[in-house]
């Protein structure tokens, strides 16, 4: 420890313009990984703050929940067996507020579960952003498909779908503008998979990733949260193969005066666990405070939790790549190294 921090501060340029580096890096990755978590709450809270369960959808559906029809006697049939079950359709539409401009909405009907908002026809309880437009509880809501009219009977915080505001209404009223009166969807939470003839089962993950803008943006997002970890990894295995090269002849001295390979290695993953974590601690700090301090409209949520695996994994990926770049010293024989060195 004592040696890799007198290290440090007589090359304080070099191991600041490192930490400098991981502080981008990471500063960077945080940003994107809390823009990640943001925009995956604000495509699918609807589906993702349900429990752990399974989906059924019909198998002729192949994955696309839109195509898939529930034959009502089958719905019944499984709901008798599975007590917590509920049916549930989705579709995306609009209602006109007060000033007939059109809110692009996702509707959703459910059988009647405590999973849903459960509305009585001519109701509808919406998502709280639709607030911020104007409407309140009270206002009278109107759909081109729809005979009748919407009354808002209340809203609910972060029930969104596809990017837009959830709007529940009743079976009655997803009926008669869909012309439809099979669901398209049966969720059984708590359950393990269990094989239903005609239907296919998904877990929740497996669900979220038959939305396809869902699996598009995270997979987009996440593939760039990666390819910066493994950056920094690439950024230690370079910056100390640099500084091994530069001090093989010091590294020949310490082992001809019998210091160990050992203690060069822990030299090294000190240095780089110091570098590491003091640019961690301030990457952590202002992400957090972006956190705070993000845009009302901008979805970013970055949590404790994310930031401390991330972290963590900047930690293993700085670890594999310092320790890497050290392999050579196990190689350095003193006579060498130290001739190489005066050379």
């Amino acid at each position: 420890m004592n040696l890799a921090w007198k290290e440090i501060k007589k090359n304080k340029v070099r191991f600041l313009i490192l930490g400098s580096i991981i502080f981008l890096v990471s500063f960077l990755t945080f940003i994107i990984s809390g823009l990640a978590n943001g925009l995956s709450q604000d495509n699918a809270a609807l589906i993702k703050d349900l429990p752990k369960g399974h989906f059924y959808m019909a198998e002729d559906a192949e994955g696309t929940f839109n195509l898939s029809r529930i034959d009502s006697n089958l719905q019944q049939e499984v709901m008798g067996k599975e007590k917590e079950a509920v049916a549930f359709s989705i579709q995306m539409g609009f209602l006109n507020d007060k000033d007939d401009k059109q809110q692009s909405v996702a509707f959703v009907s459910s059988t009647e579960s405590t999973l849903f908002k459960n509305v009585h026809q001519g109701e509808v309880i919406l998502d709280s952003s639709l607030q911020e437009k104007g409407i309140q509880i009270g206002d009278v809501l109107t759909n081109n498909q729809y005979s009748g009219e919407f009354i808002v009977k209340g809203f609910v915080e972060q029930k969104k779908f596809s990017h837009s505001p959830v709007a529940y209404i009743s079976e009655e009223a997803y009926q008669e503008m869909y012309r439809v009166k099979d669901m398209q969807l049966i969720f059984v939470p708590n359950s393990g998979s269990e094989d239903i003839n005609e239907l296919q089962a998904y877990s929740n993950k497996e669900f979220l990733n038959t939305i396809p803008s869902y699996n598009a943006e995270q997979l987009s997002l996440n593939m760039i949260i990666w390819f910066l970890v493994v950056i920094s990894g690439m950024l230690f295995a370079i910056f100390f193969y640099m500084m091994n090269v530069q001090k093989i002849g010091l590294y020949g001295i310490l082992k001809a005066i019998g210091l160990k390979t050992s203690r060069l290695f822990k030299m090294i993953w000190t240095q780089m666990v110091i570098i590491t974590a003091l640019s961690l601690v301030v990457s952590v700090s202002l992400s957090q405070v972006f956190n705070v301090v993000a845009p009302k409209g901008m979805p970013f949520t970055l949590s404790f939790g994310t930031t401390t695996q991330l972290s963590m994994v900047f930690l293993i990926i700085g670890f594999i790549g310092a320790t890497l770049s050290g392999l050579q010293i196990k190689k350095i024989e003193p006579l060498q190294a130290i001739q190489q060195g005066e050379a």
